[in-house]
């Protein structure tokens, strides 16, 4: 059997696993509820696209790491606990087909929870909105479901960057007490433990001009200047850059390529 048919077996595996555990489906459940009632609560939904992320962008924000450890901390744990990763040092299955399948497959259910309340709120605000919101932006000041769109797609790449965080301490943990221990631990350092530690560092070397690249270094922090820059600053005309963006966006690429690598490493020495 090539690589790629071995991919797409574990793939399947663990899409049919999620089909079948009811507790995703309520996962989903609860991120639409607790996005629809942020929206409603802030009045972003009648005002139009770039309100309705101002609405929620804090709770994605939180949301999006949370549900991605959720979805991912026991991946590796649990068939490195069950003696599984023995076993597969019998077949001819290599690390990258088996961690890149069940990866593939908590990818698919993590963004199939993010993204579906997301784009179900996309369409409520084309329905209850002005008709201003729906011009497609060509230039600075128009709100447009384009940038909606862009807010997907951002989150998207943070979701998948939280992921690889939380293969990575899975593959780490080696138990399931333990990973349990890291995803908190971890979830915490994600989302503000990172940010802190850059504000504390003001007292270290890092100044207020080079403050916005420090934050685009950690992955909360790229993910917010990104959404500034590239979805709320665009209808807001005559602000700048919160940070870099080409830094922003090659740290979440780094992010995410970094601890998928170390996931791989971290699971073939387990």
């Amino acid at each position: 059997m090539m690589n790629g048919n071995r991919f797409w077996t574990v793939f399947v595996r663990e899409v049919q696993s999620a089909v079948r555990t009811r507790t995703y489906i309520a996962l989903g459940v609860v991120t639409g509820i607790v996005l629809f009632g942020l929206a409603y609560a802030g009045g972003g939904p009648a005002g139009g696209y770039v309100p309705t992320v101002v609405d929620t962008l804090v709770a994605v924000e939180v949301l999006v790491p949370t549900l991605a450890f959720a979805v991912g901390y026991r991946a590796i744990a649990d068939p490195a606990t069950r003696g599984e990763l023995d076993i597969l040092d019998t077949y001819p299955l290599s690390t990258w087909s088996y961690v890149g399948g069940v990866y593939a497959g908590r990818a698919l259910l993590l963004l199939t929870i993010v993204v579906v309340p997301l784009l179900a709120l996309g369409v409520n605000v084309a329905t209850t909105a002005g008709p201003e919101t729906t011009v497609f932006a060509s230039h600075r000041g128009v709100d447009s479901p384009f940038l909606f769109i862009r807010f997907i797609a951002l989150t998207v790449l943070y979701a998948l960057s939280s992921l690889t965080i939380a293969f990575l301490l899975s593959a780490l943990a080696g138990s399931r007490g333990r990973a349990l221990v890291l995803a908190l631990a971890g979830l915490l350092v994600l989302t503000v433990g990172s940010d802190l530690a850059v504000f504390a560092a003001l007292d270290t070397g890092v100044t207020t001009g080079t403050l916005g690249g420090a934050l685009a270094m950690t992955p909360a922090g790229a993910y917010r200047g990104l959404v500034f820059d590239q979805v709320l600053y665009v209808a807001v005309p005559g602000r700048s850059a919160f940070v870099p963006t080409w830094v922003a966006a090659l740290s979440l690429l780094f992010w995410w390529g970094l601890t998928f690598v170390g996931a791989m490493l971290a699971t073939d020495a387990a």
